[in-house]
């Protein structure tokens, strides 16, 4: 790896006053700024399926997601970079390689009693060939991971895996084959189709094979694309209208989905881009390991809605999932004016030069009238509508309940945030900021983040 030689590293500061005292591994502050390496490229990290087609797209930039290589740029910054991006999944529709999405079936006579037990929601009330949001939390209360989790049939489900080794907890769940189930990954590879043009392209790509127009949120169906078996979802990850495709036996037939998805794109302006976090972000979409990990319950995270507790309610019937007993009384807790955690996550409007890239840092949060930083930001963004940057992040919880009785820090309160210079408008200064309601800009689906019914 090849480090850049412009920047101090004397003066790296690893900020420790962030009270994380809960955490047994506090979000690591470190401001070290865009410290410039090299990708190294080898065979311990998967490459996808579609990875080769990202290449010929014009990918410039990667990371690692799942153990597989994840393009995340398309468009270079000397040419408008990731905004020229969010101007097509905004106005156009754009393909995104999603691989990353590892595939793992849960499959046999148990399996809604398996996938019932280790999801917060209650499964017996996902019917066949729908889809839901769900959140999978340890005995500890953690967010282990917040896949998407498909209903294929009665005896088969999906989870399409946020960033964590959920697979391998999955197996280590039923080792011992206390459900009659098997558990393991299959080839089948999403890309998602997202923006507003994106029914029309789906509607070109797959004829009459399914009525797209009365096709429910999350719902699913069995499609046939370049003459190959799929199963979309109409579903993403960005707050735009939106299709994902799985291609079943990927390896074998990638090109010839990926192909036929440019083909039919063609007159719709489609465009490949990298995963539309911008957009995510104004949607109020969490991002599991920047927005959250494993020691996040899901009150802090704003993910309290997807806890099934004893008492009224479709979703509160469950007799038992893991992480429940811990999930109940921390519900308890903060309904008693308790505060059983330090940080709530938080939407925010800040000021200083336009965001247009991913963060390399956890930038640092203060109180409004100065002093130690007390928080955090983990997902910032330019807003173009708005014209403000806007972030998600974390600030100490203030003990505010929004009506249904959750955590929501007081909204308009105010801070200060340091930003590199690269975007303070006067360089050591730290920046205005508000805390605002997330969403940031309303969804195409209002309830892609919501309890949904059935």
């Amino acid at each position: 790896m090849v480090m850049s030689k412009e920047f101090d590293y004397t003066k790296l500061k690893h900020v420790t006053s962030v009270d994380q005292s809960d955490r047994k591994v506090p979000y690591n502050l470190r401001q070290s700024g865009p410290t410039k390496v090299e990708m190294l490229i080898s065979t311990r990290v998967r490459k996808s399926p579609y990875w080769h087609l990202s290449m010929q797209a014009g990918c410039w930039r990667a990371t690692v997601y799942n153990r597989i290589y994840h393009p995340r740029g398309y468009v270079k910054p000397e040419d408008g970079g990731a905004m020229v991006e969010y101007d097509a999944i905004v106005n156009h529709v754009t393909m995104w390689n999603v691989a990353v999405e590892r595939q793992i079936q849960v499959k046999g006579p148990d399996a809604e009693k398996f996938v019932d037990y280790v999801i917060t929601r209650d499964a017996t009330k996902i019917s066949p060939m729908r889809a839901r949001y769900v959140i999978l939390c340890n005995a500890y209360g953690g967010v282990l991971n917040d896949p998407i989790l498909l209903r294929i049939s009665e005896d088969e489900f999906w989870f399409s895996l946020s960033d964590s080794d959920i697979g391998m907890y999955l197996q280590g769940v039923n080792a011992d084959g206390r459900f009659n189930c098997t558990v393991e990954e299959i080839d089948a590879c999403p890309v998602q189709i997202q923006g507003p043009k994106s029914k029309a392209l789906m509607k070109d790509l797959l004829g009459d094979q399914v009525d797209l127009e009365n096709m429910p949120f999350y719902g699913l169906a069995e499609v046939k694309v370049a003459g190959r078996s799929c199963v979309i979802s109409q579903s993403g990850f960005s707050g735009e209208a939106g299709y994902e495709i799985y291609l079943r036996d990927a390896t074998l037939y990638a090109d010839d989905m990926w192909n036929a998805v440019l083909e039919a794109g063609k007159k719709h302006n489609l465009m490949v881009i990298a995963p539309a976090h911008h957009r995510r972000i104004q949607a109020g979409i969490l991002s599991w390991g920047q927005d959250m990990d494993q020691q996040h319950n899901p009150y802090q995270c704003n993910l309290g809605y997807q806890v099934s507790l004893s008492g009224k309610g479709e979703w509160n019937k469950k007799s038992d999932y893991v992480g429940k007993a811990v999930l109940e009384k921390m519900g308890a807790d903060i309904k008693a004016g308790k505060k059983p955690y330090k940080l709530q996550l938080v939407g925010m409007e800040l000021g200083g030069k336009p965001i247009d890239d991913y963060a390399p840092d956890f930038w640092l949060v203060s109180p409004e009238s100065g002093g130690d930083p007390v928080g955090f930001i983990t997902s910032p963004w330019w807003h173009p509508e708005k014209k403000t940057n806007i972030a998600m992040g974390y600030v100490p919880f203030d003990g505010t309940l929004n009506p249904n009785g959750f955590p929501k820090n007081k909204t308009g309160t105010k801070f200060k945030v340091h930003l590199p210079e690269k975007y303070s408008e006067t360089p050591g200064k730290p920046v205005d900021a508000v805390i605002v309601d997330i969403p940031f800009k309303e969804s195409f689906n209002a309830n892609t983040r919501e309890v949904v019914k059935g």
